[in-house]
């Protein structure tokens, strides 16, 4: 699925801004036809915007079920006899998208992006309503997993097994695009090097109503073609390739065009980064060159905004990983927007790249969380139709991110049960689908490679008390001290890059503080002791 892009043939408008937004949390709104009409008590809301914490109420913070969104939309009338798609780049956890009263869209899955052709739905030039119900319930066929527990009086409870809170929402932009009728569908980028010449190999597909040819050409940083052919499929060979580089990042431009008789259909451009990557023994390698992984694992959270993406805390972000000394992150627990893959490629850092399959470990989870360990891969529980949403979510998750450089490891899970014969037949097919769909990167899953503390900002103590950015400080330097006696480990991700949200906790008093940056992003002193191991400052 390609992004929305903006170019000579084809044009994209975003629907971000306020949106009517009303809860239903008791769930009568699908029943009633909500989208046949104005939404009723309508309030105002951002898109995009996790909605829990944007208002003053605490019943919103906590709904479980249904929340309905709806706008008027224009679609230009210069876009007549265009194709027209209305995209959504990420509603968690789940959605229904109707234009005016015509259901065109369902989805299942919180971080990947879905869309719908409507054109034959639209009326350039003429208002139409657009109506979204978003519903943020977790049970046991979703990622994350998760039990709605209903009491006596009929409320709501959301009960879940992971430590970080369940926002909810419209968290990416929305849009309408257009293409031409005949359009490219896909363009995949797999690049190897051989001698100092770098391999872009790749494909392109594309929807016509006749014959087509496809044209491809591969830009410079400067603009200048230094490699062109023509078909769907192919190789072009840059001779002494500029490699993307961890830290010194440098990117191409592959051009796919779409002609008929010589005539230009469609264009599509993507960025690319000539690099290999692959595992010897307990070595990563990039570039044939041993990588040692310096970052964090992330959380996608923000005051207010909640898991929303936002452009300029990503970009301060970023510069905050920079200064630390950070060359890579992980996008825990779920995959981030894909403004973030961008950044990344264009400033050289590393990504390993993750599902939402987080806490399916229930001997764990339900232990901590439910009063109780649980049998995790059953059917019951974790059984073959969570396998097959697990299955959906990384097939999208590599549909998507598969040309971005940064992109080194797909994760399949957070920390699951893995030690058990039910845990190896839920998995085995699923790394075989993954290695499938992308054989040019390791597959792996996160276990046990988490190491931080907790530490209250603003917390000091001459002993290096629990609690104190002292001890938080002490801890990684302990772990530091043990990793640099093992030539077997292969970099050092702390958790967690900034403190962020939890749900209702014993354990947690203002949600997860084991960041070395505040939730507003402030160093603690835990962050100076990692700028001065990574970058010797």
């Amino acid at each position: 699925m390609l992004r929305p892009q903006d170019n000579e043939i084809r044009e994209a408008k975003r629907l971000d801004g306020i949106w009517d937004f009303a809860p239903d949390g008791d769930g009568t709104g699908r029943a009633a036809g909500w989208w046949r009409d104005a939404l009723p008590r309508a309030r105002s809301m951002p898109v995009p915007c996790s909605y829990n914490d944007v208002l003053v109420d605490r019943a919103l913070h906590d709904l479980v079920g249904d929340v309905w969104y709806q706008r008027t939309v224009f679609v230009p009338r210069g876009w007549r006899d265009e194709r027209i798609v209305l995209r959504f780049d990420a509603a968690t956890h789940r959605a229904a998208v109707w234009l005016d009263d015509v259901l065109v869209a369902e989805h299942e899955g919180g971080y990947t992006p879905f869309e719908a052709d409507v054109t034959g739905l639209t009326r350039p030039g003429e208002a139409m309503r657009l109506t979204v119900v978003v519903n943020n319930e977790l049970t046991w066929v979703s990622l994350p997993p998760g039990v709605v527990e209903v009491s006596a009086d009929g409320g709501r409870r959301q009960r879940q097994y992971h430590d970080f809170f369940n926002y909810a929402g419209l968290h990416r932009s929305v849009w309408l695009y257009r293409t031409p009728p005949d359009h490219i569908t896909d363009v995949t980028i797999v690049t190897d090097v051989d001698g100092g010449i770098g391999k872009v190999h790749y494909g392109v597909s594309a929807e016509t109503a006749g014959d087509t040819d496809v044209r491809v050409e591969l830009r410079d940083a400067a603009g200048v073609t230094v490699a062109a052919t023509e078909g769907p499929s192919g190789v072009l060979n840059v001779a002494a390739a500029h490699l993307w580089q961890p830290g010194n990042a440098y990117l191409y431009e592959l051009g796919a065009e779409l002609l008929r008789g010589g005539r230009l259909i469609d264009r599509y451009t993507v960025p690319v980064g000539i690099r290999t990557v692959r595992v010897d023994g307990t070595r990563f390698l990039i570039n044939d060159e041993p990588f040692y992984f310096r970052g964090f694992g992330r959380h996608e959270d923000l005051l207010v905004r909640g898991r929303a993406h936002d452009d300029p805390s990503m970009v301060h972000d970023f510069a905050l990983m920079q200064w630390v000394g950070a060359n890579s992150f992980r996008t825990s627990h779920y995959p981030y927007a894909e403004e973030v893959l961008d950044l990344a490629d264009r400033l050289g850092l590393v990504v390993i790249d993750e599902t939402a399959a987080v806490g399916l470990n229930l001997g764990v989870g339900g232990g901590l969380f439910l009063g109780g360990p649980r049998t995790t891969f059953s059917e019951e529980t974790i059984g073959a139709a969570t396998q097959r949403a697990h299955r959906r979510a990384i097939d999208e998750l590599i549909s998507r991110d598969k040309n971005h450089p940064s992109v080194v490891l797909w994760s399949l899970a957070n920390e699951p049960e893995s030690h058990t014969d039910e845990a190896r037949a839920y998995f085995e097919p699923l790394f075989a689908a993954a290695r499938e769909a992308d054989p040019s990167r390791p597959v792996g899953f996160v276990n046990m490679t988490e190491y931080g503390a907790d530490a209250m900002p603003g917390l000091h103590t001459l002993d290096a008390a629990v609690w104190s950015e002292e001890y938080q400080a002490a801890l990684l330097d302990t772990y530091h001290r043990v990793f640099d006696r093992v030539d077997a480990v292969a970099g050092e991700h702390v958790w967690n890059f900034a403190d962020f949200a939890t749900g209702p906790s014993f354990m947690r008093v203002d949600g997860n503080k084991k960041g070395v940056f505040s939730r507003d992003r402030h160093p603690k002193a835990a962050a100076h002791h990692l700028r001065r191991r990574w970058r010797g400052a």
